[in-house]
Order: C-alpha cells, then structure tokens, then sequence
C-alpha cells in the first residue's frame, strides 16, 4: 500500500471517528451554543491540540506502553473519568440552578459563566477533555498501530500528523462556527437550557462508564 493510498485511509477513518457523538462533540456543542464563536474555536483548538499529543504519542509507541500497562492505564482512566464526570455534574449542577430562577432569566449568562469566555481557560478545557480521554488513547493507539506502518517514512508520518490536526480544527472549529452564527443563535437561545442539561448527561454517563470499568479492571 502506498503512503498516499494509507494517508487516504487515515484521513476518512479519522475524520469518521471525529463526527461521531461523544465527549469532545458536546463540548463544542455546549459551549459555542452558550458562550459563541470565540469560546467555541477557542475549544475546538485545545481539542485539536490534545488529538495531536494523542497523534505523537502513539506513533512514538508511549500510547501503546501505557496501554500494555494495567495498573498505569487504569490509573489513567479514572483521571480521564473523574475529569468528564466532574464536567458533566457542573453542567448538571449549573442546568438545575438554572430552572430554579424565573423562566426569564434563564437565558442569561451570569458573571461565573463568563469565565469560560476566558481564551486560556476555553482553550485548556478542551485540550484537557481530549487528552485525559482513555477513549481516545485507545483509539489512536489502534489506528496508529494498523495503518501507520512503522517503515513509513519520516515526511509519511509527519503528514500523518498533520492530517490528524488540521481535520480535527476543521471540524470543531466548522462545528463551532455554524452554531454560533446570528440565526443558528436565536433559534437555540429557548433551548440552551436543555443542551446543558444533555451534555451534562452525556459527560456524567461516559466518565462513571470509565470509572466502572477502571475499577473493574483493578479488582480483577
């Protein structure tokens, strides 16, 4: 197989992996619905950022190291699954305030809200999100390890990289951009409320599921 025919396959297998729902999905979705376009492409960055270190780990084989390590990959996933049910009980938590004011209010972003319109702070959420994500470890482990051959030259796998990275900002920057515009805004302004409370749910569920399962693996 040529690098182009294997960079092909990279590319469409990751840019399929990229929009499928989960943990990094909704955070782009929750926040550029509430906080707009800044905070949204801030996001996308930090999680192209953590996909790259995910991308360089795992073809310099420390991914698949600490894979074949069970206590330091159990180790890892509850970091991953603490850190995205935190995420998830603070969506949750800010979600049941929000029902408690009066219905007026509850499209109004507040003072602590506004924190997360902070670019360093945007930025490291969704960097962090990505790259405490066993998920994700996982997954490039696998993808590196089956597609990327290790005879592949040096300028093959840095466009390897590259091509992780770029389709990564592409799609959660797109992502951010089109439900940030003026009219995706208003129609989403009645139900923010709801977004917040279903990624709340999504992240809440994913990490007690990481959790569970590190747990599990510990006892065995």
């Amino acid at each position: 197989m040529s690098e182009i025919t294997i960079l092909a396959t990279l590319a469409t297998v990751h840019f399929i992996a990229l929009m499928s729902p989960g943990p990094d999905f909704a955070l782009v979705v929750q926040n550029a619905t509430r906080y707009g376009r800044q905070t949204g492409l801030y996001i996308a960055l930090g999680l192209s950022c953590g996909i790259l270190l995910h991308s360089i780990l795992s073809l310099t084989g420390v991914s698949y190291l600490v894979h074949q390590q069970p206590t330091l990959f159990a180790l890892v996933q509850i970091a991953g699954g603490s850190y995205l049910f935190y995420l998830g009980y603070g969506a949750l938590k800010a979600t049941w305030a929000s029902w408690q004011r009066e219905p007026a209010s509850t499209t109004h972003i507040d003072a602590p809200q506004l924190l997360l319109s902070n670019k360093r702070q945007a930025f490291s959420r969704g960097f962090a999100t990505n790259i405490l994500n066993p998920k994700a470890l996982v997954f490039f482990v696998s993808l590196m390890s089956s597609l990327v051959p290790a005879t592949m030259s040096l300028s093959g796998k840095g466009a390897a990289l590259a091509i992780l990275w770029i389709l990564s900002l592409a799609w959660f920057s797109f992502l951010a951009w089109a439900l940030s515009t003026q009219r995706m805004q208003r129609k989403l302004q009645a139900i923010t409320l709801y977004i917040d409370g279903l990624c709340g749910v999504i992240f809440s569920l994913i990490g007690a599921g990481i959790l569970w399962q590190s747990a599990s693996s510990l006892l065995i």
